[in-house]
């Protein structure tokens, strides 16, 4: 069953529930209207089920007719290629003309940077495994380009600009001049380097794989979320707004956010501001963060906007004087923050140089390459909450 069968499903067992819940409480108008909900959101899992059944049976049938068998040995045979292809730089072991083949077809309309490509299926693996709960790259609009720069035009507040009343037989006027706004991007090579020891390299070429994969998948999203973060911090810069109760939070999506952003905002903040959001209480003395009905893993603010908790690591609260300064931020990153991402993964590899040859390591050099620009700045807010430094929450990371 794929993921969004998976959602679905859960979906359905919590409106279930919602249902039952309504019941017990003598809500029947409420309990009818979850009931028909929970028909049409049964009526979508089965057209999707027997859709992925019709998947199934045709990759079924090209099992039988060798297509899929092909498909298959072929990403095998380019991950296998892969690791001939580092072993041999390593000095473990020679090419052969298979593998030289493979290796020289993966390089074309590449970067010429001397790295060694990775595999399409080993990339979208890594891209797989960086999208984990902690993961900012999941909330900001990426766009996957194929050139190293390239432009961007977006033209600015056209919801706001209505047309004019004409009269009978009047002439049209001339509507104001839209505005447009380019945005330019140039994609920056992003890298380090991992240190493996010789005895990884003389491992199975799938422990090889495993472990470059775990690797590069952890420094890719360390280094999306590090982006992300100091470029939300840029656009927010001298105008953080200040909140220490639910007043203030609604103000911001009721003012300082445009209601066609609000509809679609939800709420970033670290283990410190996630903290506080969670001991909020409403007159009737009950927790504002309430679990989403729909998806009971995640919590929403006013009953409407998700809340994401990140680690201080990651979003550190900024020390203050007697306190920190906890980030609370308000709006809609997609809006906001596009990357634009070369998916181009390579790696070079060396046992000569410096250290390794001492430890008898070989290290690999990791690039990939991106850029992050801001598009709409008014999409996003950066509230700020004083907690005392005394105050027993989770001891906050300097900025």
């Amino acid at each position: 069953m794929n993921e969004e069968l998976k959602k679905l499903l859960d979906s359905i067992k919590a409106k279930k529930q919602e249902v039952r819940d309504f019941c017990a409480a003598d809500k029947i108008e409420d309990a009818t209207r979850a009931k028909e909900e929970l028909k049409d959101l049964q009526a979508k899992f089965d057209l999707l089920y027997d859709l992925e059944q019709e998947k199934l049976e045709n990759v079924a049938q090209q099992a039988e007719n060798g297509t899929a068998r092909q498909i298959k040995d072929k990403k095998k045979n380019h991950a296998i290629a892969f690791v001939n292809a580092i072993k041999a730089a390593a000095g473990k072991g020679d090419l052969s003309e298979d593998d030289k083949e493979i290796i020289n077809a993966m390089k074309e309309g590449t970067d010429e940077d001397g790295g060694l490509t990775v595999p399409q299926d080993i990339r979208t693996a890594v891209r797989e495994l960086r999208r984990g709960e902690d993961a900012l790259e999941t909330l900001v609009n990426v766009e996957h380009v194929t050139t190293l720069s390239g432009s961007r035009v977006l033209e600015k507040h056209a919801d706001q600009t209505p047309f004019d009343n004409v009269d009978e037989a009047a002439e049209f006027p001339e509507v104001s001049t839209p505005q447009f706004e380019k945005i330019d991007y140039k994609v920056k090579k992003k890298g380090g380097i991992l240190k493996v020891t010789q005895e990884l390299l003389d491992d199975s070429s799938e422990n090889i794989i495993a472990y470059l994969k775990r690797w590069l998948a952890k420094k890719s999203k360390a280094t999306r979320n590090f982006m992300i973060v100091a470029k939300v911090k840029e656009i927010t810069q001298g105008k953080e707004i200040a909140v220490d109760s639910l007043d203030d939070l609604k103000k911001i999506f009721n003012i300082a956010l445009d209601p066609a952003i609000a509809l679609t905002s939800g709420i970033i903040t670290n283990q410190d501001g996630y903290n506080w959001l969670d001991t909020l209480k409403d007159s009737d003395g009950k927790y504002i963060l309430q679990p989403d009905p729909v998806k009971p893993t995640s919590m929403l603010m006013f009953g409407k906007y998700q809340v994401k908790r990140i680690g201080n690591k990651t979003l550190p609260s900024v020390e203050a004087e007697g306190g920190y300064k906890v980030p609370v931020i308000c709006g809609d990153l997609k809006e906001a923050v596009t990357i634009f991402d070369r998916e181009t993964l390579t790696i070079d590899i060396s046992n000569v140089a410096g250290d390794f040859w001492k430890t008898d390591q070989t290290g690999f050099k990791a690039r990939e390459r991106l850029d992050i620009k801001e598009v709409d700045t008014e999409a996003v807010v950066m509230a700020e909450h004083f907690i005392k430094a005394d105050s027993g929450t989770a001891k906050a990371a300097k900025a």
